[in-house]
């Protein structure tokens, strides 16, 4: 645990035989190189690519039991697709360290008494260590009081004005950054998850259901995934878990975990609870539509979140860049601040520009129908091209902003709620029915006159057409749109200065 140290004085000298100093010695110079080079070496056996050889290296150890036989190994990737088998018969099981998983061999044996000296010097130490971990969540909220060292951003990528929820206050601003991802560690995410209390159901999807949870007297979001959809839960958690996305517009990651209800198994992502909901839900509900002041402030705040998907931050922890792939309004939350934070990256495709590594994920899960781009519905796009990607999370974007234009007052005229393309497909329209509308009529969503009529608005139109075009290389970036959009700011408040 960063911040804190543990020294066990023992209450006599302990003397060390030779042969168990090297050992301890070979030990601590085997986990320095695990330090150094993010590898462990494991024992190899029963296994095609042992070959000749007793060990090899890769990111994590593993032991996979079928029918009574054992083999051992190394995942060159980390993922927990690997390492939570659910096939009959076979279990999998991995862990990290030096040669851990030849300890999981059925025989038992006694320590000898060179280790039962170790034993007694380590021992008291772990078990210290795995108390101060148990009850971390208390710790950090009494004793830890120093706010994390922030992102260090690129010049070009601008951090949005600071503007949190105040009811998590500093518990999440320090809790929730740790390591090289943006939530707990991963055996305090589990003690987390037990200790939420589930208080009432907020959502449901094709994805499963969204609860409103209590933990240490504050709101949490608990995503509660259906077995059917346990890769999304799955690429959730791993992106949220390897790469730094702590932003004002990305959804704030608490813990993620398995858990057991009636004898079946449920996936949970825990998140920042948002109390006004989805941004599709706000734009129905608002009944006297947006003022342009808060238009520009949604739509700015979306471009803000994307960027920060959309940027690969170099640094000893940055991230790698992160195409959404299924940006709508659903997938938007409004914040108690009117900013918005882009939720749901079960679909993400992750990208690295120092090994050229496009991470495109297994799920099988396919984006949402009306928001997908003329080259998905033609099925042109290039999928071993990042860039794509990007370019398809921009034409969702631009039906995003109008979707939000469509409900703000200019003049005294306000539109009802639509969803895109409302007036030529139906409430689920097909595959087909999208590509005949985008791709063969390349029909876009129509604008009300009385938008052209103001200056903010006029140019969120603009912005949003230059969004929609049928060539992919021809849409703005990310960075161009909150460029564009920033420059709003100052207009509109002097609007608002003039009116009152």
């Amino acid at each position: 645990m960063e911040g804190v140290s543990v020294a066990v004085m023992p209450s006599a000298p302990v003397s060390m035989p030779l042969s168990a100093m090297l050992s301890l010695c070979l030990t601590l110079a085997l986990a320095a190189d695990q330090h150094r080079t993010g590898k462990v070496e494991c024992v190899c056996r029963n296994r095609p690519e042992c070959h000749n050889t007793t060990t090899c290296q890769g990111l994590v150890c593993f032991n996979i039991h079928t029918h009574g036989e054992v083999s051992l190994g190394c995942f060159m990737e980390n993922t927990r697709a690997q390492c939570h088998s659910v096939i009959k018969d076979v279990s999998t099981n991995c862990c990290s360290t030096h040669h851990c998983n030849e300890a999981t061999r059925p025989t038992k044996r006694e320590p000898n008494p060179e280790q039962r000296d170790l034993l007694h010097v380590w021992l008291p130490i772990v078990v210290l260590l795995l108390l101060l971990l148990l009850c971390c969540p208390l710790l950090y909220r009494v004793l830890c009081r120093t706010r994390p060292a922030s992102i260090q951003y690129p010049d070009h990528l601008e951090k949005p004005p600071s503007g949190g929820d105040g009811t998590y206050g500093d518990m999440f601003d320090e809790f929730c950054t740790s390591g090289s991802g943006t939530g707990l560690p991963y055996l305090v995410q589990r003690t987390v998850a037990r200790q939420i209390s589930l208080a009432e159901c907020v959502g449901k999807g094709r994805y499963g259901e969204v609860w409103r949870g209590t933990w240490m007297g504050e709101n949490v979001a608990v995503k509660i995934f259906s077995s059917r959809d346990e890769q999304s839960w799955f690429r959730e958690t791993e992106i949220y878990n390897t790469v730094q996305l702590r932003h004002d517009n990305i959804l704030g990651f608490i813990a993620s975990d398995m858990t057991s209800k009636n004898s079946s198994t449920q996936l949970w992502l825990i998140t920042h609870f948002h109390e006004l909901g989805s941004l599709y839900d706000f734009l129905q509900g608002a009944a006297s539509g947006l003022d342009p002041s808060l238009c520009l402030r949604f739509c700015l705040s979306i471009a803000c979140g994307l960027v920060h998907l959309h940027t690969e931050i170099l640094s000893t922890q940055g991230k790698p860049a992160i195409a959404h792939r299924d940006i709508k309004t659903r997938n938007i939350l409004v914040k108690s601040n009117r900013q918005c934070c882009i939720a749901d990256l079960g679909l993400a495709v992750m990208h690295s520009q120092a090994n050229d590594l496009l991470d495109i994920g297994n799920n099988p899960r396919v984006g949402t129908k009306r928001y997908m781009a003329p080259e998905v519905l033609e099925e042109s796009i290039r999928t071993d091209c990042f860039e794509s990607y990007k370019q398809t999370d921009i034409w969702a974007l631009g039906l995003v902003l109008w979707e939000i234009s469509r409900r703000t007052v200019v003049n005294g005229i306000v539109e009802d709620y639509r969803p895109p393309f409302f007036d030529v497909v139906g409430a689920d329209p097909s595959f087909e029915e999208m590509r005949k509308v985008v791709c063969v009529d390349q029909y876009r969503p129509s604008v009300h006159n009385r938008l052209n009529t103001h200056h903010t608005l006029s140019a969120i139109i603009k912005i949003m057409r230059e969004c929609w075009s049928q060539s992919p290389s021809a849409r703005l970036t990310a960075l161009r749109v909150r460029k564009s959009l920033s420059r709003l700011q100052p207009l509109e408040l002097d609007k608002i200065k003039q009116d009152v």
